[in-house]
């Protein structure tokens, strides 16, 4: 019996095997279907998926053979993959010099004929082989060769997406772990910034209640207040920066819900003036969705229409409609509405939007936006299309 030789480059060949994450994995139904299938297009007792470690071969699977593995030094895999790009055929191992008394032709499995076709990833290294057994010579026609080749490389590509779905759990282990990192590093930050604004918000409010006369109609007034507007502001930049940190890195749950009583129950929490007037088009539907999502999506919109509103009544209308593959949204309002070089700057994180008076902290849209793309939509403003002034939000969500 020959020891195969060791290849050239083996150190790469079997830097790139252990990136497959392969060996010892539990069995698999994709590998053992190949195996049957080309046990059964060949006409042999035994099909294996082999693949060369640094001292021994494994099998991913072993139709007809009850061994997981046996040494390297007795493999037929290890000879072919010496010739990666040929079929490796022994027609009658006993008459071989390679193999005469090699174990597994004197002894269980009783090897005669082997047919091992390289299983090549796309760097062009050889990992083992599919290969079919029988323990009496044979030969394989022309189509069997073709089909144990095509076989060969429905394996390389299950090894392939094995890996490619390894990297994404791996990446979404590291993606997840720093959500929580980013999640827990806004909660604190939020909790350090917010500690001194609501002081020195308390400070102004004694300045204003407890000392007002000493400020009445005089500079110092106007400061105080603008301190105080500034103070708000600041306060919620904080609160809306950690909403945006949420949307960004929280799971997204998914639920049924009404779209009417959702919007009713938004309208509800912001409309303390009783000036906001909505109206919507058959909303009055279940969808499946991110209840939570619609809530922050809407409840930004709104806040927004009645915040920078220059009218005595806001008046908002909702109309939606569904395809296949979406739902569709149009949020329009009767305010000032948005000039249209500004469309696409104010879904932009922190920008904000001349003469608004430091009511906008450039957030609730960009937070808008991301949830939109997480739920599969995409938003995006436009001019009305009946003249009226006022914006005109259209959005869509991804049907589930």
């Amino acid at each position: 019996m020959l020891t195969a030789d060791i290849p050239d480059n083996e150190k790469e060949r079997l830097r790139v095997l252990k990136d497959y994450n392969i060996l010892d994995s539990f069995p698999e139904e994709d590998y053992d279907a190949i195996t049957k299938i080309a046990s059964g297009i060949c006409d042999s007792p035994i099909a294996l998926v082999s693949l060369i470690d640094k001292d021994r071969q494994w099998f991913k699977s072993n139709h007809g053979l009850d061994i997981r593995e046996t040494s390297r030094d007795l493999a037929f895999c290890s000879h072919s993959i010496l010739k990666p790009d040929d079929l490796f055929i022994i027609n009658d191992a006993r008459k071989d010099d390679r193999f005469t008394d090699n174990p597994l032709i004197t002894g269980s499995p009783n090897m005669v004929f082997y047919a091992g076709a390289p299983l090549n990833t796309s760097e062009g290294f050889p990992l083992g082989t599919l290969c079919v057994i029988d323990n009496k010579p044979r030969e394989l026609n022309q189509s069997q060769k073709d089909s144990l080749k095509l076989l060969a490389k429905q394996v390389v590509n299950l090894l392939e997406l094995r890996k490619k779905n390894y990297e994404l759990l791996e990446v979404n282990k590291k993606t997840k772990k720093l959500n929580e990192q980013l999640n827990d590093f806004a909660y604190r930050l939020t909790h350090d910034l917010k500690s001194p604004i609501n002081g020195a918000n308390f400070l102004v409010d004694v300045l204003k209640e407890d000392h007002i006369n000493l400020f009445k109609d005089t500079k110092a007034e106007e400061y105080v207040n603008l301190i105080s507007n500034r103070m708000l502001y600041m306060s919620a930049l904080v609160d809306e920066i950690l909403e945006y940190t949420k949307v960004n890195t929280e799971d997204i749950i998914y639920e049924e819900f009404n779209l009417k009583v959702l919007l009713e129950s938004i309208l509800k929490n912001i409309d303390f003036e009783n000036k906001i007037f909505l109206s919507s088009n058959d909303m009055d539907i279940n969808i499946k969705s991110s209840k939570i999502g619609f809530v922050q999506i809407f409840q930004n919109l709104i806040s927004n229409s009645r915040k920078f509103s220059d009218e005595d009544k806001v008046n908002i209308q909702v109309d939606f409609k569904k395809d296949n593959t979406h739902f569709h949204y149009t949020y329009q309002d009767n305010g000032p509405g948005v000039d249209q070089k500004y469309w696409k700057k104010v879904f932009m994180m922190l920008e904000t939007l001349e003469n608004t008076n430091n009511k906008n902290t450039g957030i609730g849209l960009a937070t808008v936006k991301s949830i939109v793309e997480r739920l599969g939509g995409k938003i995006y403003l436009k001019s009305r299309e009946d003249g009226y002034k006022g914006v005109s939000f259209h959005f869509s969500i991804k049907r589930i």
